[in-house]
């Protein structure tokens, strides 16, 4: 197995040595094999029939392996604990999402507990209740793709945007700006009909200086307004994402899925980044991290 997560792509294949190590460790192969061969060595026609069960072994591997679900079920598995590895080997990275999730609000913190947790329940049922279809463990593990985490993570950074909005927001008020920029206004007026062109002056720039602070002022109300919706939005999306795992057969055209909207985000993505000030995520982490695998168990303890 890989010492760090494979890329994301569609083309990443765990090995043929993975493919049959996992086809030969299967619990009802090992049974099997091990009790043919025990009987083939006790029958005292050894030299003729081990060479046989070794024969069937062999062909049941090479039909196994050569089953593309079966492959894609590996790679998925692979993939995951290759996630789970970067996710626990990274102290650095695992302890800056902690320090990101430690500074949101209660409120926040519990709303996106509660949507990790939800990815977390569809996976259950994916793998639990629809574990005896073919296929049920790949549509599982489609729960832990990086793009899963890619949606996550900006779910989570507009939480901080959210919450940098909101307090700037809370700090003063349209109306007091407003009064302000207009009682300078009436100031300069009536400085104007005086022959002092330093107070004047200095009464412009004041002018300048309040009209700027309502403009910067309307447009956080309308970064917040649009930060709302989309964390709606992308909520809504990776709820609706996760319950596919429990419905869809295909777990390759879900990972698919979960990919493309993922890639759809890029306007979000770039809106958060103009916000960057706010959250000072920044200098923090800029790859996603692996926040289904990380272990948040104790930051997340604050939002219940």
């Amino acid at each position: 197995m890989a010492s760090r997560p494979p890329p994301p792509s569609t083309g990443w294949s765990a090995g043929i040595g993975a493919y049959v190590k996992a086809a030969f460790l299967y619990r009802w192969n090992l049974l099997l094999f091990a009790g043919a061969a025990g009987l083939a060595a006790l029958s005292g026609q050894a030299d003729a029939l081990l060479p046989i069960v070794g024969g069937l072994e062999i062909a049941y591997l090479t039909s196994l392996v050569a089953l593309p679900r079966f492959r894609i079920a590996i790679d998925a598995r692979e993939a995951a604990r290759g996630r789970a590895a970067a996710a626990t080997g990274d102290p650095a990275a695992q302890q800056s999402l902690e320090r990101i999730i430690e500074a949101l609000p209660a409120a926040s913190l519990q709303r996106f507990s509660t949507l990790r947790q939800r990815c977390f329940e569809m996976r259950e049922i994916a793998s639990g209740v629809r574990g005896q279809t073919s296929g049920a463990g790949d549509a599982a593990d489609s729960i832990r793709t990086p793009a899963l985490d890619r949606l996550l993570f900006l779910f989570l950074k507009l939480l901080m945007s959210q919450d940098g909005l909101n307090r700037f927001l809370r700090s003063t008020s349209e109306q007091q700006l407003v009064k302000r920029r207009d009682d300078v206004t009436a100031r300069l007026a009536a400085a104007q009909t005086t022959n002092d062109e330093r107070v004047v002056r200095s009464l412009q720039d004041s002018v300048a200086d309040a009209e700027l602070r309502l403009d910067n002022y309307r447009k956080s109300m309308k970064d917040a307004e649009f930060v709302t919706i989309e964390l709606d939005r992308i909520e809504t999306k990776i709820q609706a994402l996760t319950e596919m795992a429990v419905s869809r057969q295909d777990p390759d055209a879900l990972s698919n899925q979960v990919t493309a909207a993922a890639e759809s985000m890029h306007q979000t993505e770039n809106a958060v980044n103009q916000l960057q000030h706010l959250t000072g995520l920044a200098d923090q982490i800029a790859d996603p991290p692996a926040i289904l695998e990380a272990d948040l168990g104790r930051v997340m303890l604050r939002g219940r």
